[in-house]
């Protein structure tokens, strides 16, 4: 690392940066295809539908879902679970919540009160000692009503490296006849997730952090069987006489022309992602932040919330900064994190950190040991002013 170097530890909100395959791929596609996939029988648009289809393919092969065709593109994740959640919830029925949802489950499930859709939170026992899979399991059985249809959780958390037992809801879920969504926005590429093994239903995620795309570009992969309303309705590049969309995912729930030049970086990030491995991803982000932790944790005015939980996100605060005043004075050293409360309004309040919000430094698989310790050096400066 050499003096003035950007460091960039913002990876939650979006990674960086961006791998030179990825960008060389949406380059590639911009300049030497360009076609619109299924909207022609041309050189450029079947090129342009090869390159979807391989990326829907590498998508089905990381998450083992059953068939590439169970992967549908959207603009991102909030996207994918609007369509979730308000493609298959239906007046009168009743969905749990996890107590650390992102505003992007949040906000839709509260919109559809107005439509008569019952909503309850389920606790991730976060500050619990004993937390268990059992207990949390056990938290959502007692939540259950005769009209409870869904049950949707995050994968990780946004705001702290908290992960939830998505197998072992899954696996609820399916003993009760429950449909499971999961928001993988803070774990796909980080850790290892199967729609097969863990029994989801929908699984929502994004291009542009773990996976190392471009942004504009996210996923909803079903699991068999499942089948939603759809949320917008156009052109699909099949069937044009129909008044309807299609019956069959993925034309079902693409109206419009796809995010292609970003479909095309996606696929090679998923291509480094392969390469690199999840678990060691995971395990690099865990070494990172047990350095970060053991560093900030000896310095008077630093508070760190939910340390015991490793990985790629470190949230915490300076003793009299506001989170946003730290944040824009570590960017004056030349250090990108993130202060406030980044929509997670249910998050902050589960940790206790709903006055102050908090400062989140969030680290990706180009973060180093050194990036770690320029943090903290700045940390520290901060915290003798």
């Amino acid at each position: 690392m050499e003096r003035g170097e950007l460091i960039y530890l913002d990876n939650a909100a979006t990674s960086y940066p961006k791998p030179v395959e990825v960008t060389e791929a949406v380059r590639r596609f911009m300049t030497r295809c360009g076609g619109n996939p299924g909207r022609g029988a041309h050189k450029q648009s079947m090129e342009a539908a090869r390159i979807v289809y391989e990326c829907r393919e590498r998508m089905a092969q990381l998450f083992e879902a059953d068939s590439a065709e169970q992967v549908c593109f959207t603009l991102n994740t909030t996207y994918a679970l609007n369509m979730c959640i308000k493609g298959l919830l239906k007046s009168g029925d009743h969905v749990l919540i996890s107590d650390m949802e992102h505003n992007a489950v949040y906000r839709p499930v509260c919109r559809l009160q107005s439509d008569g859709v019952e909503y309850d939170v389920f606790p991730s026992m976060l500050t619990e000692p004993n937390r268990s899979p059992t207990r949390i399991c056990a938290g959502i059985a007692r939540r259950i009503k005769k009209n409870t249809k869904m049950v949707i959780c995050t994968g990780a958390s946004n705001i702290c490296s908290m992960t939830m037992p998505i197998a072992e809801i899954g696996a609820f879920c399916h003993r009760h006849g429950l449909l499971f969504v999961v928001d993988g926005a803070q774990r796909a590429g980080h850790s290892e997730i199967s729609i097969g093994k863990m029994n989801i239903d929908a699984l929502c995620v994004p291009a542009h952090k773990g996976l190392l795309g471009p942004q504009g570009c996210g996923a909803v992969i079903f699991g068999e069987g499942v089948r939603a309303d759809t949320l917008i309705e156009g052109g699909s590049g099949v069937l044009s006489l129909d008044e309807k969309m299609p019956d069959g995912a993925p034309e079902r729930y693409e109206a419009g022309t796809l995010p292609v030049p970003a479909v095309a970086g996606l696929c090679e990030g998923l291509r480094i992602i392969e390469r690199l491995g999840e678990r060691s991803i995971e395990e690099h982000e865990r070494a990172l932040f047990r350095r970060a932790r053991e560093k900030l944790s000896n310095m008077e005015r630093v508070k760190i919330y939910a340390p015991q939980y490793e990985g790629g996100v470190l949230l915490f605060n300076i003793d009299g900064y506001e989170s946003e005043e730290t944040a824009r004075r570590l960017s004056e050293e030349g250090i990108c994190v993130r202060g406030g409360y980044h929509c997670s309004a249910l998050g902050h309040r589960t940790l206790g950190t709903l006055e102050s919000g908090g400062v989140r430094a969030s680290f990706g698989v180009f973060n180093s040991s050194a990036h770690i310790d320029a943090l903290c050096d700045a940390v520290y400066k901060i915290s003798k002013e």
